[in-house]
């Protein structure tokens, strides 16, 4: 069986492959993280833009998926078109979930928690425009949650006054007092679920869009047959080292026991 590409700057995206192999486990899988370029958060549309679609071409000619999933909400808000356009193969992007959050919150008023070059997408006023009008979208940025995750994959205990503090910067908007439902627009956030939660200020519904990603995959390979055998996973970053080695228990635990550099 051809594998499942899965793209991310870091390890944000393995929140992504867990729901991709709760749905599909006899799929083999590659994630691929450009801890190189990471983090993709703070940089311009022009650096992703330029970047994603060269690095995911690579990607594909060595690895030759059946499949390219972009598991990372800044990198498909700003480069999902020209991927789409640069690769002979099928890609799933990932986009916040703003139309489940809308489908879910009582108040009307939702919180959208990411990167700060997610949130300034016009993809994300699109989407609030289609799904949510008649909601009240509030938006923050967060660097430091990216952090955070990262961190977190690598054995280290989360400050969770950190956290607490980025998510009163979301709170503390004008009407953020009203928020009920926080979309995680970040494939990192997830990670980072229980210390979000213990964080809130009071009870909090946080939604991502993995689910909806695993659907998706699983509905384009429908006609895939399943392995008679559960494939190994592989796990390939676009720089080595000691961050990386830290990384091996986490990436390990997610299925992916071979670790290479590209």
């Amino acid at each position: 069986m051809k594998p499942i590409l899965l793209f991310d700057s870091g390890v944000g995206g393995l929140s992504v492959l867990a729901r991709v192999r709760e749905r599909r486990p006899d799929l083999p899988l590659v994630y691929a993280a450009d801890n190189a370029g990471f983090p993709y958060g703070t940089k311009s549309e022009g650096e992703i833009g330029a970047r994603v679609p060269a690095l995911l071409g690579r990607l594909v000619e060595r690895y030759r998926p059946a499949m390219a999933v972009i598991a990372c909400n800044t990198a498909s808000t700003i480069a999902l078109a020209s991927v789409r356009a640069a690769l002979d193969v099928p890609v799933v992007g990932t986009v916040p979930a703003i139309k489940l959050a809308a489908e879910r919150s009582v108040s009307r008023v939702i919180g959208v928690l990411g990167t700060e070059a997610t949130v300034r997408q016009p993809y994300v006023d699109r989407l609030a425009a289609e799904f949510a009008a008649d909601c009240t979208v509030i938006r923050h940025g967060s660097a430091r949650l990216v952090e955070l995750a990262e961190a977190k994959l690598r054995g280290a205990t989360v400050d969770g006054a950190a956290v607490a503090g980025e998510l009163a910067g979301l709170l503390g908007h004008p009407d953020g007092g009203r928020i009920d439902t926080v979309v995680l627009a970040c494939t990192h956030f997830p990670l980072l679920a229980d210390e979000l939660a213990a964080a809130a200020p009071r009870p909090l519904a946080f939604v991502d869009g993995a689910q909806g990603i695993a659907r998706r995959v699983a509905y384009l390979l429908s006609d895939t047959a399943a392995a008679s055998v559960p494939p190994q996973g592989r796990a390939v970053f676009t720089r080595g080292g000691a961050a990386v080695d830290a990384l091996a228990p986490a990436l390990h635990s997610f299925g992916l026991d071979t670790i290479e550099t590209l």
